[in-house]
């Protein structure tokens, strides 16, 4: 079973930087995107024409804004776009799937960096998130979460961890909420395959934050503990550049 995850920074931009040419040769299970930003009418022809999946997508309300999807070469046998969360939905946030044995979720966490409301938002959403993961563990002991989850964990997650400690994406009460998540008995998968390496999947535009590799591990594949046997290789893969994040590609046995 091989799972992606990438954030797209906008699915009509990644077409156009030949994401889509990529996509196929990875040979991939199941891909998890998030911010698509587009409408379902708006995704490329390059990637509805892509042969192989299923395509599920869950837009948001809010036209050329967030935005998941969900492939998968095996039909689900559940599709949910409902995470628990009202503003999780109306932005288009999440989606589960139940694939051969395996639930699967693509999620798309909001950041807090605009504004002080909008961190207080994300903290609410956190722990409606929180509660709608304790569900899921409920039926399943084949649970992998994917996405973008803005937040870095641990300061081997952030080249500049001193300059951001006051910052939405590393603060003290966020990065608390992933060691809850562990506590709850999910595995950090790179981390766990890779407990040395400091490796990043998102770079700021600003400045020349990729060349110079002042990045954040913001993007993950959490699976849970009784998956930790089956965790057989992650890779962040950095050859080219499809988003200002880069994919993520998990290997189960």
């Amino acid at each position: 079973m091989k799972i992606i995850t990438i954030n797209l920074n906008g699915v009509r931009s990644a077409a156009r930087k030949d994401f889509f040419s990529w996509l196929p040769k990875q040979r991939a299970d199941v891909i998890c995107f998030q911010e698509v930003r587009a409408k379902v009418d708006q995704i490329p022809e390059e990637a509805l024409a892509l042969n192989g999946y299923h395509q599920y997508w869950h837009p948001a309300e809010r036209p050329g804004y967030s935005g998941v999807a969900l492939w998968s070469k095996h039909e689900p046998e559940i599709i949910s776009k409902e995470s628990g969360s009202k503003l999780m939905d109306h932005e288009g946030r999440y989606l589960y799937a139940r694939i051969n044995g395996y639930d699967i979720v693509s999620v798309y966490l909001p950041s807090g960096s605009s504004s002080e409301d909008r961190q207080e938002i994300k903290m609410s959403v956190l722990g409606e998130f929180m509660k709608q993961i304790k569900k899921l563990q409920k039926k399943s002991k084949k649970l992998v979460i994917c996405g973008d989850f803005n937040i870095a964990h641990t300061k081997m997650d952030i080249k500049n961890w001193r300059g951001n400690q006051k910052n939405s994406g590393f603060l003290p009460e966020e990065r608390e909420w992933l060691d809850q998540l562990i506590e709850q008995g999910f595995i950090d998968a790179f981390r766990h395959l890779h407990p040395k390496q400091e490796k990043y999947t998102w770079w700021s535009n600003r400045g020349k934050a990729r060349e110079n590799d002042v990045g954040w591990r913001i993007d993950y594949h959490f699976v849970s503990k009784e998956l930790e046997d089956s965790l057989k290789s992650i890779k962040i893969y950095r050859e080219k550049f499809y988003s200002d994040h880069a994919p993520q590609i998990l290997t189960l046995s």
